[in-house]
């Protein structure tokens, strides 16, 4: 039971200085302060996000690469007179997890992400669902953001939900 502890203690440490390594590290990186302007993202989970997708700008031709990679887009199986629309089961869990993390800590840093969530859940959305809904509209948004090196802007990513409280 002594020798677990140790053992546990030493996987504690090393994630504490992991998590001072990136405080100090992510910073500095030229992508840090467009993603840093995203609601719900912090520097931990912003690194995550960054380390997941990686900061080559080429790497993804456009949104919907980022989208389908992240797992965040649905997939549209078409055949004959039928459709059906489900979630992607083929995806980077990482990144996944990290998009779930971000949408739900986004909900109460953003009036927009908090009021489309509402309107998806309206809709007829499960919680997982209206989740998977707004990272995949956030990530959307933050391709764009990395594209042309722009801070997040309310108003801009959400201009439906904020003219219709006003």
């Amino acid at each position: 039971m002594l020798a677990l502890l140790l053992q546990l203690e030493a996987a504690c440490t090393a994630a504490d200085d992991l998590a001072k390594a990136v405080e100090e590290a992510f910073p500095q990186h030229p992508d840090a302060e467009v993603m840093l302007s995203f609601p719900g993202l912090g520097i931990q989970l912003a690194a995550r996000i960054l380390a997941e997708i990686g900061d080559d700008h080429t790497r993804f031709a456009d949104a919907r690469g980022l989208k389908a990679y992240a797992s965040s887009s649905p997939i549209t199986r078409a055949s004959g007179k039928k459709s059906n629309i489900t979630r992607r089961w083929v995806k980077n869990d990482r990144l996944n997890h990290a998009g779930y993390l971000w949408a739900f800590a986004s909900l109460r840093a953003s009036d927009g992400a908090n009021d489309h969530y509402r309107r998806r859940r309206e809709h007829g959305d499960w919680h997982a669902a209206a989740q998977r809904n707004l990272f995949n509209r956030m990530i959307g948004q933050l391709h764009h953001c990395l594209q042309h090196n722009k801070l997040f802007d309310e108003q801009t990513a959400f201009p439906f939900q904020l003219t219709a409280a006003a």
